[in-house]
């Protein structure tokens, strides 16, 4: 049994051009969300991302989870991350304390700056403020929660907010858990001095430079007044088990390589120069190229992904609890695999990996 929290995250992947293909992939993550909800997963965490063909039409996260809560009672629905500077913390604040009120309190609030400059010029917002930006709007949003629906001003070079009330508030008080998603050491300093959870991922670094980075991350929590066993830590992966782990290989080896080749080049942050996030970004790039049991190979040695037997996903997940993780987000779907696979899947890790 570990001591993991179990979660599903999606990038809401459509590998194939058709409209049928991209509407299925949003019935099939809905009905995976519902699926485990009745599993016993903790939350399902969506990502935000704009203008990014095939690896990901999760543009509107809290569309998505507002559908998922009317069809599950229990699973949080995470937000995964809201991109905060292309919106006025106004709306990031409607919005999701809207949906905290439909789904009864299930809210987790992941916020985040993103990392592509297209977007920034999309939303004509300069990309090389990104961070100034991402903190002034979040400062707000949970200043207008923190209200309690009494007025309040904010004046600044990209938002105002002219002393008024905002409507609804949540029904987590003051507001729902702040989560901020980072890839970077720098940023996970950033949400430990602010006392917030952290999203992350081992798919830039592994396993081993992520475990540092957390420990670091702990420590900052400390020198900044926070208890670090209070404050979560989540790491997200692409991960399928079977029953054999060349079943495992068979049906989700392709997949995951379709994803690491989009992923890695689309989810470098601004202002990351991590020499050893360099390593594992050209592994990344290369693994179309090299022979698909190499690739796996190499990635699973650094748990930037598992594709594993029962056995296997068990010491894979102890040794994420090891690096410092409180919570294991699955990327079950992952790559155009198939549903009934996923769902297969999300099965067995529940009843079989974490029994």
């Amino acid at each position: 049994m570990t001591s993991l929290r179990i979660s599903l995250g999606y990038e809401l992947e459509v590998r194939g051009r058709s409209r049928e293909v991209e509407q299925r992939a949003f019935r099939n993550v809905i009905d995976q969300v519902v699926l485990g909800d009745r599993l016993g997963f903790d939350t399902a965490w969506f990502v935000e991302h704009h203008f990014t063909r095939g690896f990901s039409h999760s543009s509107a996260p809290d569309l998505v989870l507002a559908a998922a809560s009317q069809r599950t009672e229990r699973i949080h629905l995470g937000l995964g991350v809201v991109l905060l500077p292309f919106q006025s913390p106004i709306r990031t604040a409607e919005r999701v304390a809207t949906l905290d009120v439909i789904s009864g309190g299930r809210v987790e609030f992941g916020t985040g700056r993103g990392a592509s400059p297209l977007e920034y010029q999309a939303f004509r917002k300069p990309f090389e403020q990104s961070r100034r930006i991402w903190e002034d709007s979040l400062e707000a949003t949970l200043a207008i929660w923190n209200a309690d629906g009494e007025p309040i001003s904010r004046s600044n070079e990209f938002f105002e907010i002219p002393g008024v009330a905002v409507y609804p508030r949540p029904v987590q008080v003051p507001h729902p858990p702040v989560w901020v998603a980072s890839t970077s050491l720098e940023g996970y300093l950033a949400a430990a001095r602010h006392g917030y959870n952290l999203l992350g991922m081992t798919m830039l670094k592994g396993i081993d430079d992520v475990a540092e980075d957390i420990a670091s991350y702990r420590r900052c929590l400390e020198e900044n007044g926070f208890d670090p066993a209070t404050r979560r830590v989540a790491l997200m992966i692409p991960w399928f088990v079977a029953e054999t782990r060349q079943r495992a290989f068979e049906l989700a080896a392709d997949p995951v390589l379709w994803y690491i080749r989009r992923q890695v080049n689309l989810v470098t942050p601004p202002d990351y120069y991590d020499a050893r996030h360099a390593t594992h970004k050209v592994l990344g790039q290369l693994a179309a190229g090299m022979p698909p049991e190499e690739a796996m190979a190499t990635l699973r040695e650094h748990h930037m992904v598992v594709v594993d037997d029962v056995e296997g996903s068990r010491k894979a997940a102890a040794r994420v609890a090891e690096a410092g993780a409180t919570d294991l987000i699955l990327q079950a779907q992952v790559g155009g695999l198939a549903h009934e696979h996923v769902c297969a899947s999300m099965n067995l890790f529940m009843t079989e990996v974490i029994r």
